[in-house]
């Protein structure tokens, strides 16, 4: 779920919890492999191979994980590997937007277990269309606070491309054209910054506050999609205040 939301901040919490998962191992062997499908086996030459390895590396995917996706990807070891990113759109509670990317290899299967998973759980499916033209592709870096001011940030990564920074809640989100992230990324670590997550994400153009209920049915919607093998990101409009998820909490 991504946007300069108080929901933002949580999902990129709940990212770093969901990293120790062997599901989330899963998710970026899966983007290794494409990527080695794609451009073949040798890094040097494979900047986006490169990249799906940085970020296994980063959530401490075991190497020997790593090494068997890119041989799997490239075919060194004989597997066949044809995965196909699709997007798909619905709505959640009081209207929330949502797009759901899957990187899979059986289209039926994902569809039909994306769609069981959304109107199970109170959403419903949108036509190709309906919800897109809300989001825009853009680059999100996420840090945490700590010491730095925007100012400190801005300074940092202005000249890379980033277009501005943000706060949401104990982090900063700096956000660039899709392009430019690696340069934005590059810049921090020049910069000696550190920070915690760097996606392309889909970030909307307006948003829709939730109250607690419906924040509730949300979050539980949001979950089984997740949950679900060939579902890789939910991007989403939905806003959930900082009251709201106090109240979610104390449930």
């Amino acid at each position: 779920m991504s946007g300069h939301s108080k929901w933002a901040t949580t999902k990129h919490k709940k990212a770093v919890i969901d990293a120790k998962r062997a599901k989330s191992f899963a998710k970026l062997i899966k983007n290794i492999e494409v990527a080695a499908r794609a451009g073949g086996a040798d890094m040097a030459g494979n900047p986006g191979l490169e990249l799906a390895v940085q970020k296994a590396k980063k959530t401490s995917v075991p190497i020997d994980n790593i090494n068997r996706a890119v041989k799997r990807g490239a075919g060194l070891l004989g597997e066949a590997v044809d995965y196909q990113t699709i997007m798909y759109e619905g709505y959640g509670p009081q209207g929330t937007a949502l797009l759901i990317e899957c990187l899979t290899d059986n289209k039926n299967r994902a569809a039909s277990e994306v769609r069981l998973a959304v109107t199970r759980n109170g959403g419903n499916m949108g036509d190709p269309g309906s919800v897109a033209y809300m989001f825009t592709r853009k680059g999100v870096v996420t840090l945490p606070k700590k010491d730095l001011t925007e100012d400190d940030l801005l300074m940092a990564v202005l000249d890379a491309g980033a277009d501005e920074v943000k706060e949401a809640g104990d982090n900063f989100e700096i956000i660039s054209e899709a392009a430019d992230l690696r340069a934005v990324v590059a810049a921090l670590e020049e910069a000696g910054i550190e920070y915690e997550t760097d996606e392309a994400e889909f970030l909307p153009s307006m948003h829709v506050e939730l109250d607690a209920d419906n924040a509730r049915k949300f979050m539980k919607l949001v979950d089984a999609v997740e949950d679900l093998d060939d579902v890789q990101n939910v991007y989403s409009n939905a806003d959930i205040s900082a009251d709201v998820l106090a109240q979610l909490e104390e449930d």
